[in-house]
C-alpha cells in the first residue's frame, strides 16, 4: 500500500496494490501495518461505520465534529467514484483554510485518512457512488456541523457538466469566514491534543499529526 500526505496537515492519502485474476479483483483498503507507518501511530478504535449511496452529483459536505469531542474519519469509495475533500478548518493549523482532493474509484481503490477536526465532503461522479467510513466518534447530532460547499473563498471544484445537488442542510451552510466569526470552528490545538489521547500510550506521533 502506498501513502501519499496531502496538503492539509495530517491528512493522508493511501493506495492499495489490487491483485486481478479471471475472478475479478481483490484489494485491502486499510491495512494497519501501511497505516502506522503514515501516521506514526495506529488507526482510532472505530466507535461507528457509516455507509452512503449518491447518485451522480451529489455533494455531501463540507462535514465537521465539534472538537471536542471531535471525529477522525478513514474513508474509501466501495462503488462507483467520487472527488473526496479534506479542508483544513481547524483555526491555527499551519495548513489552515487549505484544502485537497483525492479521486475515489473502481480502478485505483484510494482511501483517506481525515483527521480530528478537518472538514469533509466528496462529489460523486456516477450514480450509486458508495462511500464508506469507519470514524472514532459515534454521531451525535448537536456535535454536526457543516461548511459551504460552494463557499467562492475555497472555490472546491466541481465538473463543469454537473449540476450539484446538495441537502437543505448544506445548502444553508455558512462560509469558512463566517464560521469563524461566530466562534464555531475547531482550534487545531484542540484536535492534536484530543487525536493524540486517542493513540496507545507507546504509539509515537507522527511528523506531520
Amino acid at each position: 500500500m502506498k501513502a501519499r500526505r496531502l496538503a492539509v496537515r495530517g491528512a493522508i492519502e493511501f493506495t492499495p496494490r489490487v491483485h486481478p485474476d479471471e475472478r475479478g479483483r481483490f484489494l485491502s483498503p486499510f491495512q494497519e501495518k501501511a497505516f502506522t507507518e503514515a501516521h506514526g501511530a495506529p488507526l482510532f478504535a472505530v466507535a461507528q461505520t457509516n455507509h452512503s449511496v449518491s447518485r451522480r452529483g451529489v455533494v455531501r459536505g463540507i462535514h465537521y465534529t465539534a472538537t471536542p469531542p471531535g471525529t477522525a474519519k478513514y474513508v474509501y469509495c466501495a462503488r462507483g467514484a467520487a472527488v473526496d475533500f479534506v479542508v483544513d478548518i481547524r483555526v491555527g493549523s499551519p495548513t489552515f483554510g487549505r484544502w485537497d482532493s483525492v479521486v475515489m474509484d473502481q480502478r485505483d481503490h484510494r482511501a483517506t485518512y481525515v483527521p480530528v477536526g478537518v472538514g469533509h465532503a466528496f462529489v460523486a461522479l456516477q450514480d450509486d457512488t458508495v462511500m464508506s467510513y469507519m470514524l472514532s466518534g459515534s454521531y451525535v447530532p448537536e456535535h454536526e456541523l457543516a461548511l459551504s460547499f460552494l463557499d467562492p473563498a475555497l472555490a472546491l471544484p466541481l465538473p463543469s457538466d454537473m449540476e450539484p445537488i446538495l441537502s437543505e442542510r448544506d445548502r444553508a451552510a455558512v462560509t469558512l469566514a463566517v464560521a469563524r466569526d461566530k466562534g464555531l470552528l475547531p482550534e487545531y490545538d484542540h484536535c492534536v491534543r484530543v487525536e493524540g489521547g486517542r493513540r496507545p500510550p507507546n504509539a509515537q506521533a507522527g511528523a506531520d499529526a
